[in-house]
């Protein structure tokens, strides 16, 4: 049984990308749990640690949860107001990550 799998693209503010060689964007490959599950943000980063482990240590805490003083917008919304790490991504999901403002 194939799962379900689909491109992400994370967009990244200046204050991140030395973490990734100055790169604006980042590109990985998000897999559903199964057929009919679509890709989670949790599984886009859980792919970006293995790719760019540096740069979701700086994204994620040691719980494995959204920093508090990031926010990633899935769709033109908050990925916390759309179930957080559970949020579904569609095909060829951009994921814009801001850091918060002081």
């Amino acid at each position: 049984m194939a799962k379900s799998v689909t491109m992400v693209v994370f967009v990244l503010p200046s204050s991140l990308r030395r973490w990734v060689s100055g790169m604006t964007e980042v590109k990985v490959f998000a897999v559903g749990a199964d057929r009919d599950s679509p890709p989670t943000l949790g599984a886009a980063l859980d792919m970006l640690r293995r790719t760019h482990p540096l740069l979701e240590e700086r994204l994620r805490d040691d719980y494995g949860r959204i920093r508090r003083h990031i926010s990633m917008i899935v769709c033109g919304e908050n990925a916390r107001g759309l179930g957080g790490l559970d949020c579904a991504l569609p095909p060829g999901a951009e994921v814009y990550v801001l850091p918060a403002l002081a």
